[in-house]
């Protein structure tokens, strides 16, 4: 059974270079957490409760758990994944509990599993391995823990030495949970990030009646172009009253287009009627993505561009459980055309920084570190998704430095829903940069007080420095 985790995991093997990885370590590991990107729930910080039990907190809402039990024919139901279309789902935490307690096997060898053990021990004093004889004491134990003072949000977010989280909001969002924390008596810093894919993708399901849900908040008329660039302009403004540093925008492809301004109103027109082509919406997903450009040069909000996800690609578990339920799949993705039409319209502007993901990798070496190693505007985000492992942030950063150096990059974001993971996964990806400077240094590629120096912008000064934080 396990005894706790390894304090020298994911160093390197070679013994001068794992001593030094290990010092490098001992020197940001206690540093704040920055996550300048996520999915938490604000309304957790708002109104501070207690987490209802440890299944919601750790299984059924973490896609990363849910689509791995899923893939081994354990369905969704059982995990009590919320239904969109009636279904009767598992509402019984301990049955949940023990039915992913049972599987943990599974996730041997996966990021999710050194995460879990991660929070299991570090957030629950828990060492042993979870399994079908421990899953009842470890249920037992956590949902005590949860009924603490020390366990409601805000004491972790305390605890876990978070400097500043930022959630992901949609335009339509009235932020009241935003606003109970800013108006509040807690110092917890929580901001915002506007995410607009709902009212700039015609294909996104309710287009139509979210584009006239935003001329409303915005008090703009969202039937004419220009009324519809403004409402954004209106909502942009309003989400930085919340603390907002940046925009994201998780489109299918890097498409981007610098349309006349009469030929993107008469597409917005076709898009309103609901005529638009696939080609046609893709152009207007790309013309936007300049145009949130522009806007972010106006109104200095970072952007942040995550492309190349084929997302929702289950029809069949879209339609019963909705988006987001662990069935978007990478995709190749261009970047060096796709970017052209907005680089050409504005790359070359003072103040404009577009941060820039991928869930290609084959793109980082050809592409992506090329691009961010020459046009100042733009900005590596680092390893996503189903890279965010140790060996999806070792290969980043092989791939990367060479062109794009370290100051080309941002540091790391954790993109979890899972609140206990965000410590887990902050230490990971010290770990692993700690690891290759230490072998940088000891390959006579870099001098040693430099790697220190560079362990800390990796960790902390970097990402402050892209998000404006």
């Amino acid at each position: 059974m396990m005894a706790g985790l390894d304090d020298s995991r994911l160093f390197p093997m070679e013994p001068s270079a794992r001593e030094l990885a290990a010092a490098l370590y001992q020197t940001v590991k206690d540093l704040p957490i920055v996550s300048p990107h996520g999915h938490t729930d604000p309304r957790w910080y708002a109104e501070n409760e207690a987490f209802p039990d440890p299944a919601q907190l750790i299984v059924t809402p973490d896609h990363y758990v849910f689509r791995m039990l899923y893939s081994q024919g354990i369905p969704l139901e059982k995990l009590g994944v919320p239904s969109v279309d009636g279904r009767a789902v598992e509402t019984d935490g301990r049955t949940i509990w023990r039915l992913f307690a049972s599987n943990y096997h599974l996730f041997r060898a996966t990021p999710s599993r050194m995460w879990l053990d991660h929070s299991f021990q570090h957030v629950f004093g828990l060492t042993k391995r979870l399994s079908a004889e421990t899953a009842d004491k470890f249920y037992d134990h956590i949902a005590d823990c949860l009924q603490k003072p020390e366990f409601r949000p805000r004491a972790l977010f305390e605890r876990f030495g978070i400097e500043v989280i930022a959630t992901t909001e949609s335009p339509l969002d009235d932020l009241r949970h935003h606003r109970a924390v800013r108006d509040g008596e807690w110092s917890g810093r929580v901001v915002t990030a506007y995410r607009p894919d709902n009212v700039v993708d015609p294909e996104f399901e309710g287009f139509v009646e979210n584009v006239a849900k935003l001329g409303e908040l915005a008090g703009t008329d969202t039937s004419t172009w220009d009324g519809y660039l403004e409402a954004h302009r209106v909502r942009r403004a309003y989400f930085k009253e919340f603390g907002c540093t940046s925009s994201d925008h998780g489109h299918p492809t890097a498409r981007t287009e610098n349309l006349d301004q009469s030929e993107a109103a008469a597409l917005f027109d076709k898009a309103l009627r609901g005529a638009c082509s696939p080609e046609e919406a893709d152009a207007f997903r790309g013309h936007m993505l300049t145009e949130m450009a522009r806007m972010s040069i106006e109104d200095g909000l970072v952007m942040q561009i995550h492309p190349g996800s084929f997302r929702n690609h289950s029809g069949g578990i879209m339609a019963g459980f909705g988006r987001d339920k662990g069935f978007d799949i990478p995709s190749r993705t261009d970047y060096v055309r796709a970017l052209k039409p907005l680089l050409d319209a504005v790359g070359l502007e003072p103040g404009l920084s577009i941060i820039l993901f991928t869930l290609d990798e084959t793109a980082y070496g050809r592409e992506l570190a090329p691009l961010a190693g020459v046009y100042p505007s733009l900005k590596l985000g680092p390893a996503w998704w189903f890279f965010d492992s140790a060996e999806g942030m070792r290969r980043y950063r092989e791939l990367t430095t060479e062109t794009a150096g370290f100051y080309n990059t941002v540091g790391f974001n954790d993109d979890t829903r899972a609140f206990c993971s965000i410590p887990a996964r902050h230490d990971v990806a010290r770990r692993v940069d700690c690891a290759f400077l230490a072998t940088q240094v000891r390959t006579g590629r870099l001098d040693e007080d430099e790697a220190f120096e560079v362990a800390h912008d990796l960790t902390y000064g970097l990402v402050k420095k892209a998000y404006n934080l």
